[in-house]
């Protein structure tokens, strides 16, 4: 019996810390552009701004594979000159979800140097997992566009969030069930 309640109770930490522990972190799933998608009539700048984006999110880009697709850039100016010559990948599928497993900057715009020239286009500084939430976001002004690398704010609205690990849920439940 002792042995019983001793199962429980372990079962009950594990599933606490699993529905809003520590140990659980958010995965945000952000759909780029908003409702409007990654469209050039989309403010992507305006959407970025005060968006905080970590390690584990999920970036989602909706767009028509006809009339566009996405190119990811290695560096800054690849990025500020619209150069898509050199690309780390292009994404062509229409709806592209892109995790964001590292720490550090991404670039991602359009394909269409003309589109990316006027706006289209997405800066993104990828935080760690649980780092603080003192930055502001960061906008940096080109020629002929408003470029935004978003850090570090509040949770983004209109994204959803999933929270927990079902691996130390099913494990808790294991355990209440083997109590009994």
């Amino acid at each position: 019996m002792a042995m019983a309640i001793v199962k429980m109770a372990m079962a009950l930490v594990v599933m606490a810390a699993s529905l809003g522990g520590k140990w659980a972190e958010a995965q945000v799933h952000h759909v780029v552009g908003g409702d409007r998608g990654w469209d050039p009539s989309s403010d992507v700048a305006s959407w970025s701004a005060g968006r905080s984006f970590r390690v584990g999110d999920k970036i989602w880009f909706a767009y028509s594979a006809a009339q566009e697709s996405i190119v990811e850039l290695k560096s800054k100016g690849e990025y500020e000159l619209c150069d898509v010559s050199n690309p780390i990948r292009m994404y062509t599928d229409g709806l592209d979800g892109v995790i964001l497993d590292g720490e550090g900057i991404r670039y991602f715009v359009s394909s269409r140097t003309e589109s990316c020239k006027n706006g289209l286009k997405l800066h993104v500084d990828v935080m760690p997992l649980g780092s603080p939430e003192t930055e502001k976001p960061k906008a940096a002004v080109s020629d002929n566009s408003v470029s935004t690398q978003a850090a570090a704010p509040t949770t983004p609205s209109g994204s959803v969030q999933l929270y927990g690990s079902s691996a130390l849920l099913s494990v808790g439940l294991w355990l209440c069930y083997t109590a009994i």
